[in-house]
């Protein structure tokens, strides 16, 4: 009975939420391109404010946004009463996070917008709020119900402006041309730098490359082969470009009296699986499972510069 109970309570909370951040469709209209444009031309940094619930997602849309190349920085609107406003400065934006927009704690950080002209884009749920009537942009969603059995505890409400604030954030990063190598910069630590990290930046070269040409003789092949200890070795031409791939599994397939007299080439998989070496490891994770393959030859113009074990990107990512 309690077991069915809680289910049925997280069904139901899930399903509200769902719907109303389904609803928020609608306010993707003139005032929210006209906030996200005076965003991007800020010149400074976007204040970023609230209280309560609305504090907490607030700082999470500020990390967000300076994360995806809008500087940003949070202030809690009780602390901009004592002494934080004097962070705020005249080429910064102020956006103010607020479900009612009447809470009186933001009405300090909204007179001192008005006073030095700093712009001020707001997200609430009423129209005629106070936040929203002095707002320079003012996004409206429709007051959400809350997902709470009581309509009280802010539930959907702060779903829904968690999912405004990454909408800003991601029009924002599209608006401005943000690349995967700028989010690296800014994230050099934890799994998602090393998966930004390019492929020249792991993968083995020189002597470590594990090559054979066409015409080597398997004895030669699999003394190369156990030594580079890849599990494989790329087959080249005269003019060094990739023509295959011999593996570990290709060996066992084929194990017989005869094996040492063929050639590379007779062993070979044509055509193997390749890389670049600008690709992203998460990128190359990406594509070596899809290929359920376990290493990667990084070639330019077809001739290998570069290889890469899934063991190095699995090292990376742990």
């Amino acid at each position: 009975m309690v077991k069915s109970k809680i289910i049925n309570r997280a069904k139901k909370t899930l399903s509200t939420e769902v719907r109303e951040i389904q609803s928020l469709s609608k306010i993707f209209n003139d005032n929210f391109y006209k906030a996200v444009i005076l965003l991007s031309k800020v010149k400074g940094r976007v204040i970023v404010t609230g209280i309560g619930k609305s504090a907490h997602i607030g700082n999470k849309i500020s990390a967000t946004l300076t994360s995806t190349g809008t500087p940003s920085y949070f202030i809690h609107a009780t602390e901009a009463s004592h002494g934080d406003l004097g962070g705020i400065r005249k080429n910064d934006c102020i956006f103010a996070i607020s479900n009612s927009g009447e809470t009186s704690e933001l009405n300090d950080i909204i007179n001192y917008s008005k006073r030095f002209d700093i712009p001020l884009v707001s997200i609430s749920s009423n129209k005629n709020s106070l936040l929203n009537k002095n707002s320079t942009i003012g996004i409206i969603y429709k007051k959400p119900i809350e997902a709470c059995p009581l309509n009280l505890a802010p539930t959907s409400s702060t779903t829904v402006s968690l999912v405004i604030g990454d909408c800003i954030a991601m029009s924002l990063l599209e608006l401005k041309g943000f690349k995967s190598n700028q989010f690296k910069n800014f994230h050099p630590g934890g799994n998602l730098g090393k998966d930004l990290k390019k492929i020249s930046e792991i993968m083995h070269t020189g002597q470590s490359l594990p090559l054979a040409k066409e015409m080597d003789k398997m004895n030669k092949t699999l003394i190369t082969m156990t030594k580079r200890s890849f599990g494989c070795i790329g087959v080249i031409s005269k003019s060094k470009k990739l023509l295959g791939i011999i593996t570990d599994g290709d060996l066992r397939k084929k194990m017989n009296n005869k094996l040492f007299n063929l050639k590379a080439s007779d062993l070979m998989t044509q055509n193997p699986t390749t890389g670049d070496k600008n690709m992203l490891v998460g990128e190359a994770l990406n594509l070596m499972n899809s290929k359920k393959i376990t290493n990667l030859f990084i070639c330019e113009k077809n001739i290998p510069i570069g290889i890469i074990h899934i063991h190095d990107l699995l090292r990376l990512s742990s």
